[in-house]
Protein backbone atom coordinates (compact mmCIF):
# COMPACT_ATOMS: atom_id res chain seq x y z
CA UNK A 1 0.00 0.00 0.00
CA UNK A 2 1.79 3.18 -1.23
CA UNK A 3 1.48 5.13 2.16
CA UNK A 4 3.07 8.97 0.69
CA UNK A 5 4.29 10.79 -2.13
CA UNK A 6 7.33 11.07 -1.97
CA UNK A 7 9.48 14.38 -0.91
CA UNK A 8 7.58 17.26 0.49
CA UNK A 9 10.06 19.67 -0.72
CA UNK A 10 9.82 22.63 1.48
CA UNK A 11 6.62 21.69 2.82
CA UNK A 12 5.98 20.69 6.87
CA UNK A 13 6.64 17.20 6.92
CA UNK A 14 4.13 13.90 8.68
CA UNK A 15 6.32 13.09 12.67
CA UNK A 16 7.46 9.57 12.38
CA UNK A 17 6.49 6.96 15.00
CA UNK A 18 8.85 7.12 17.71
CA UNK A 19 8.36 3.21 18.87
CA UNK A 20 7.22 0.14 16.06
CA UNK A 21 2.89 -0.08 15.66
CA UNK A 22 2.40 -3.52 17.47
CA UNK A 23 -0.80 -4.09 15.26
CA UNK A 24 -1.10 -1.79 11.96
CA UNK A 25 -4.23 -4.57 10.65
CA UNK A 26 -6.25 -2.78 8.68
CA UNK A 27 -8.48 -3.23 5.33
CA UNK A 28 -7.14 -4.30 1.81
CA UNK A 29 -7.04 -2.44 -1.17
CA UNK A 30 -9.32 -4.58 -2.48
CA UNK A 31 -11.88 -4.97 0.87
CA UNK A 32 -11.67 -1.10 0.54
CA UNK A 33 -13.10 -1.06 -2.64
CA UNK A 34 -15.57 -3.57 -2.12
CA UNK A 35 -16.65 -1.44 1.02
CA UNK A 36 -17.08 2.00 -1.10
CA UNK A 37 -18.79 0.08 -3.73
CA UNK A 38 -21.33 -1.07 -1.30
CA UNK A 39 -21.92 2.49 0.41
CA UNK A 40 -23.90 4.15 -2.38
CA UNK A 41 -25.35 3.84 -5.37
CA UNK A 42 -24.49 6.57 -7.86
CA UNK A 43 -20.98 6.80 -9.73
CA UNK A 44 -19.49 8.71 -13.17
CA UNK A 45 -19.50 6.21 -15.48
CA UNK A 46 -16.39 6.50 -18.32
CA UNK A 47 -17.78 5.45 -21.87
CA UNK A 48 -16.29 5.93 -25.34
CA UNK A 49 -17.86 7.93 -27.98
CA UNK A 50 -18.06 6.35 -31.66
CA UNK A 51 -14.84 8.38 -32.90
CA UNK A 52 -12.96 7.09 -29.57
CA UNK A 53 -13.66 10.49 -27.30
CA UNK A 54 -13.87 9.96 -23.62
CA UNK A 55 -17.56 11.05 -22.42
CA UNK A 56 -18.38 11.04 -18.65
CA UNK A 57 -21.68 10.75 -17.30
CA UNK A 58 -23.94 10.22 -13.74
CA UNK A 59 -25.28 6.94 -13.52
CA UNK A 60 -26.52 4.76 -11.17
CA UNK A 61 -25.89 1.09 -10.12
CA UNK A 62 -26.51 -2.37 -7.95
CA UNK A 63 -24.23 -4.89 -7.11
CA UNK A 64 -23.89 -8.37 -7.61
CA UNK A 65 -21.30 -10.30 -6.74
CA UNK A 66 -19.61 -7.14 -6.77
CA UNK A 67 -19.86 -6.81 -10.36
CA UNK A 68 -21.55 -3.04 -11.09
CA UNK A 69 -25.21 -3.73 -12.90
CA UNK A 70 -25.75 -0.88 -14.79
CA UNK A 71 -29.41 0.29 -16.51
CA UNK A 72 -28.87 2.76 -19.08
CA UNK A 73 -31.49 3.77 -22.24
CA UNK A 74 -29.97 3.73 -25.72
CA UNK A 75 -31.26 6.90 -26.10
CA UNK A 76 -28.55 8.57 -23.64
CA UNK A 77 -24.99 9.14 -25.45
CA UNK A 78 -22.97 6.52 -22.56
CA UNK A 79 -25.70 3.77 -23.45
CA UNK A 80 -25.12 4.43 -27.20
CA UNK A 81 -21.44 3.94 -26.07
CA UNK A 82 -21.70 0.80 -23.96
CA UNK A 83 -22.95 -0.69 -27.27
CA UNK A 84 -20.34 0.11 -29.43
CA UNK A 85 -17.57 -0.37 -27.21
CA UNK A 86 -17.79 -2.24 -24.00
CA UNK A 87 -14.68 -0.65 -22.76
CA UNK A 88 -16.01 1.28 -19.39
CA UNK A 89 -14.88 2.64 -16.02
CA UNK A 90 -17.12 3.76 -12.70
CA UNK A 91 -15.72 6.67 -10.24
CA UNK A 92 -17.41 5.96 -7.41
CA UNK A 93 -16.31 8.43 -4.23
CA UNK A 94 -17.83 7.35 -0.76
CA UNK A 95 -20.70 8.91 0.82
CA UNK A 96 -20.08 11.40 3.27
CA UNK A 97 -17.07 13.21 1.85
CA UNK A 98 -14.87 15.60 4.35
CA UNK A 99 -14.85 19.35 3.45
CA UNK A 100 -11.57 19.00 1.46
CA UNK A 101 -12.99 16.28 -1.43
CA UNK A 102 -9.47 15.24 -2.04
CA UNK A 103 -9.42 13.72 1.31
CA UNK A 104 -11.96 11.43 0.97
CA UNK A 105 -12.05 8.35 0.30
CA UNK A 106 -12.86 7.21 -3.64
CA UNK A 107 -12.76 4.16 -5.87
CA UNK A 108 -12.17 3.48 -10.30
CA UNK A 109 -13.78 0.01 -11.25
CA UNK A 110 -12.44 -0.42 -14.77
CA UNK A 111 -13.71 -3.24 -17.17
CA UNK A 112 -15.94 -4.54 -19.74
CA UNK A 113 -19.69 -4.08 -19.84
CA UNK A 114 -21.85 -7.47 -20.84
CA UNK A 115 -25.50 -7.90 -21.33
CA UNK A 116 -26.08 -10.48 -18.80
CA UNK A 117 -28.47 -13.56 -20.14
CA UNK A 118 -30.65 -16.50 -18.56
CA UNK A 119 -30.36 -16.68 -14.71
CA UNK A 120 -27.95 -13.85 -13.92
CA UNK A 121 -29.89 -11.55 -16.24
CA UNK A 122 -32.88 -12.26 -13.79
CA UNK A 123 -30.53 -11.74 -10.62
CA UNK A 124 -28.98 -8.71 -11.88
CA UNK A 125 -32.00 -7.23 -12.72
CA UNK A 126 -32.73 -7.96 -9.18
CA UNK A 127 -29.72 -6.45 -7.65
CA UNK A 128 -30.18 -3.09 -9.97
CA UNK A 129 -33.97 -2.98 -8.45
CA UNK A 130 -32.58 -3.77 -4.83
CA UNK A 131 -30.31 -0.57 -4.63
CA UNK A 132 -32.17 2.17 -7.09
CA UNK A 133 -36.22 0.97 -6.34
CA UNK A 134 -36.86 4.12 -8.95
CA UNK A 135 -35.30 2.40 -11.82
CA UNK A 136 -38.45 -0.35 -11.23
CA UNK A 137 -40.59 2.69 -13.42
CA UNK A 138 -38.06 2.28 -16.26
CA UNK A 139 -36.11 -0.78 -16.14
CA UNK A 140 -38.81 -2.92 -18.30
CA UNK A 141 -38.75 -0.27 -20.96
CA UNK A 142 -37.77 -1.36 -24.93
CA UNK A 143 -34.73 1.26 -25.07
CA UNK A 144 -33.20 0.48 -21.36
CA UNK A 145 -30.94 -2.51 -20.95
CA UNK A 146 -29.00 -4.35 -17.98
CA UNK A 147 -25.37 -4.23 -18.28
CA UNK A 148 -22.75 -5.93 -15.99
CA UNK A 149 -19.23 -4.41 -15.35
CA UNK A 150 -17.28 -6.86 -15.62
CA UNK A 151 -14.30 -5.65 -13.20
CA UNK A 152 -10.48 -5.89 -14.27
CA UNK A 153 -8.96 -3.76 -12.73
CA UNK A 154 -9.36 -2.01 -9.34
CA UNK A 155 -7.90 1.64 -7.76
CA UNK A 156 -8.42 2.47 -4.21
CA UNK A 157 -7.65 6.30 -3.10
CA UNK A 158 -8.05 7.04 0.48
CA UNK A 159 -7.35 10.45 1.15
CA UNK A 160 -3.92 11.68 0.76
CA UNK A 161 -0.82 9.22 0.90
CA UNK A 162 -3.16 6.53 0.73
CA UNK A 163 -3.70 4.88 -2.12
CA UNK A 164 -3.34 1.37 -3.79
CA UNK A 165 -4.75 -1.50 -6.44
CA UNK A 166 -6.32 -4.49 -6.20
CA UNK A 167 -6.43 -7.51 -8.83
CA UNK A 168 -10.23 -8.27 -10.35
CA UNK A 169 -9.67 -11.42 -8.17
CA UNK A 170 -8.85 -10.30 -4.91
CA UNK A 171 -11.70 -7.56 -5.61
CA UNK A 172 -14.02 -10.53 -6.38
CA UNK A 173 -13.12 -12.58 -3.26
CA UNK A 174 -13.61 -10.05 -1.10
CA UNK A 175 -16.22 -8.49 1.52
CA UNK A 176 -17.58 -4.96 2.13
CA UNK A 177 -16.57 -4.25 5.85
CA UNK A 178 -19.76 -4.28 8.23
CA UNK A 179 -18.27 -1.88 10.37
CA UNK A 180 -16.94 1.62 8.95
CA UNK A 181 -20.21 2.64 7.04
CA UNK A 182 -22.22 2.66 10.74
CA UNK A 183 -19.47 3.70 12.49
CA UNK A 184 -20.26 7.48 12.72
CA UNK A 185 -22.14 7.58 16.28
CA UNK A 186 -19.31 5.13 17.76
CA UNK A 187 -16.49 7.44 17.06
CA UNK A 188 -18.12 10.57 18.11
CA UNK A 189 -18.70 8.69 21.45
CA UNK A 190 -15.08 8.07 21.37
CA UNK A 191 -14.05 11.42 20.94
CA UNK A 192 -16.50 12.82 23.47
CA UNK A 193 -16.29 10.67 26.17
CA UNK A 194 -13.00 8.66 26.32
CA UNK A 195 -10.49 10.90 24.68
CA UNK A 196 -8.46 9.96 27.61
CA UNK A 197 -8.19 6.46 26.65
CA UNK A 198 -7.61 7.17 23.06
CA UNK A 199 -4.10 9.29 23.94
CA UNK A 200 -2.91 6.04 26.07
CA UNK A 201 -3.75 4.02 23.16
CA UNK A 202 -1.76 5.67 20.57
CA UNK A 203 0.81 6.11 23.07
CA UNK A 204 1.49 2.65 23.95
CA UNK A 205 0.40 1.32 20.91
CA UNK A 206 -0.01 3.58 17.81
CA UNK A 207 4.02 4.04 18.12
CA UNK A 208 3.77 8.03 19.11
CA UNK A 209 4.70 8.18 23.33
CA UNK A 210 5.10 11.68 22.86
CA UNK A 211 1.14 12.71 22.01
CA UNK A 212 -0.53 15.14 24.10
CA UNK A 213 -4.10 14.52 21.56
CA UNK A 214 -5.63 11.65 20.05
CA UNK A 215 -9.16 11.15 18.55
CA UNK A 216 -10.56 8.27 16.17
CA UNK A 217 -10.73 9.46 12.64
CA UNK A 218 -12.42 5.72 11.56
CA UNK A 219 -13.26 2.73 13.06
CA UNK A 220 -13.43 -1.09 10.75
CA UNK A 221 -13.39 -4.39 11.08
CA UNK A 222 -9.81 -4.57 11.97
CA UNK A 223 -9.06 -1.59 14.39
CA UNK A 224 -8.66 2.31 14.45
CA UNK A 225 -7.47 5.26 12.77
CA UNK A 226 -6.23 7.84 15.12
CA UNK A 227 -4.90 11.31 14.65
CA UNK A 228 -2.35 12.23 17.04
CA UNK A 229 -1.18 15.73 18.48
CA UNK A 230 2.55 15.48 19.16
CA UNK A 231 5.36 18.42 19.55
CA UNK A 232 6.65 17.54 16.47
CA UNK A 233 3.58 18.30 14.55
CA UNK A 234 0.21 15.97 13.40
CA UNK A 235 0.33 12.40 12.64
CA UNK A 236 -2.10 9.63 11.63
CA UNK A 237 -1.63 6.36 12.66
CA UNK A 238 -2.80 2.70 13.33
CA UNK A 239 -3.71 0.79 15.81
CA UNK A 240 -5.54 -3.07 15.27
CA UNK A 241 -7.87 -4.94 17.51
CA UNK A 242 -6.66 -8.07 19.17
CA UNK A 243 -8.92 -9.52 16.85
CA UNK A 244 -11.00 -8.95 13.41
CA UNK A 245 -14.49 -7.86 14.88
CA UNK A 246 -18.12 -8.99 12.62
CA UNK A 247 -20.14 -5.95 13.64
CA UNK A 248 -20.57 -2.84 15.27
CA UNK A 249 -21.67 -4.48 18.23
CA UNK A 250 -18.37 -6.04 18.77
CA UNK A 251 -16.58 -2.54 18.41
CA UNK A 252 -17.11 -1.28 22.25
CA UNK A 253 -15.45 -4.82 23.38
CA UNK A 254 -12.26 -4.23 21.00
CA UNK A 255 -11.79 -0.73 21.92
CA UNK A 256 -12.28 -1.39 26.08
CA UNK A 257 -9.39 -4.42 25.23
CA UNK A 258 -7.06 -1.68 23.40
CA UNK A 259 -7.34 0.43 26.38
CA UNK A 260 -6.38 -2.41 28.74
CA UNK A 261 -3.47 -3.38 26.98
CA UNK A 262 -2.58 0.44 26.39
CA UNK A 263 -2.34 0.43 30.43
CA UNK A 264 0.97 -0.10 32.35
CA UNK A 265 0.74 -3.54 34.11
Amino acid sequence: MTLDHGDPGDAPSVPRPLAPLLNPARPSAAEEARTVAAATNTATLASLAEDGSPWASLVTYGLSDGQPVLCVSRLAEHGRNLAGDPRASLAIVAPNPPADPLAGTRITLSGVVERPVGVEAVAAREAHLAAVPAARTYIDYSDFSVWVLRVRRVRWVGGYGRMDSASAEHYAAAEPDPVAPVAAPAIAHLNDDHADALLEIARALGGYPDSTEASCERADRYGLDLRVVTPRGVARTRVGYAAPIGSIGQLREATVELARRSRPE
